[in-house]
């Protein structure tokens, strides 16, 4: 509310006057003034406003996949999901790489990753050379990888962002507690992002044949980050993989909802006037000279007709 009252402010401040509009914006939030000339509305002012994803300096992506017998027939539905993640990223600064669901393996695998300019082909060669095995781990596979193989160090950026894909016909079969491995995650990097290709309860999922949910683990965690939990059971995973991407994507324009009075637009970071954009009358968008800072919050405010 305060950095909406100091937005009103500013607003009112480019007017030069004290017109009568109702102030209407995300938050709801509804303030009436007074007009210094009667019968002359200057208009309503909107805030339109969005996070930024926290990938801006990177995003490093790994792929915790299921390679158990069960999942044979999942092969090219995962190697054509990889290609529509990579297609749909930003086009520099990340990173993904593949490990299979056992802490074991994770501990001594060391696949260069795939980076911009790969493809779902290079992801193939990739995934027939990862070892495999039939455990199902996928929260202690996380922890190994990341904690206790020494060829992710290599690769892994700490000030990145974080994508954790878990690909799993079966719940998970850790030994790690839940809230735990959630409360570690959090903590791992300054934004940290989480989707799953999983089994879900039997009234929500596609599969002939699934009596029991078989992925609440991995629901859960990804629901922790407000992820994208995709049915394994869908013949095509690409529209839910190119969401999961979507959402690490970072912000560089904003379509506002109104055709805003020009010399009105202020935009804001955190609550502070941020000046590094430009507005494209064509396309009604602010469109930024610099992106915003991974995280934060952005407010863009305008009087429109």
């Amino acid at each position: 509310m305060g950095v909406f009252k100091w937005l009103l402010v500013a607003l009112l401040a480019i007017t030069g006057c004290t017109p009568d509009y109702s102030v209407v914006g995300h938050d709801e939030v509804y303030v009436t003034v007074y007009e210094e000339v009667p019968g002359e509305p200057a208009g309503d002012v909107w805030i339109d406003s969005f996070s930024q994803p926290g990938t801006t300096d990177g995003v490093d992506i790994l792929w915790i996949l299921d390679s158990s017998c069960s999942m044979t027939d999942d092969q090219d539905r995962l190697i054509a999901g990889i290609g529509e993640m990579m297609n749909n990223l930003p086009e520099a600064n990340w990173r993904l790489n593949m490990v299979t669901s056992s802490p074991v393996l994770a501990e001594t695998e060391e696949l260069f990753p795939l980076v911009p300019g790969d493809t779902a082909d290079d992801a193939r060669e990739m995934y027939d050379d990862i070892s495999k095995n039939e455990q199902e781990k996928g929260m202690d596979t996380a922890l190994s990888y990341i904690l206790d193989n020494p060829y992710a160090d290599t690769w892994m950026r700490w000030n990145s962002a974080l994508l954790l894909v878990f690909v799993s016909d079966e719940d998970d079969q850790s030994d790690a507690n839940l809230g735990e491995f959630i409360y570690w995650l959090e903590d791992l990097r300054p934004a940290v992002y989480v989707s799953s290709i999983v089994n879900l309860a039997p009234k929500e999922s596609l599969c002939n044949e699934n009596d029991i949910n078989t992925g609440v683990i991995y629901q859960e965690i990804t629901n922790a980050f407000d992820g994208i939990v995709i049915d394994i059971c869908q013949n095509d995973w690409t529209s839910g993989v190119r969401d999961a991407s979507i959402q690490i994507d970072p912000i560089g324009e904003w379509e506002l909802t109104h055709l805003p009075i020009q010399d009105s637009i202020v935009v804001f970071m955190d609550g502070q006037p941020y000046y590094k954009w430009f507005y494209d009358p064509t396309l009604n968008k602010i469109k930024f000279d610099v992106l915003p800072d991974g995280g934060s919050l952005v407010e863009i405010g305008y009087r429109y007709l």
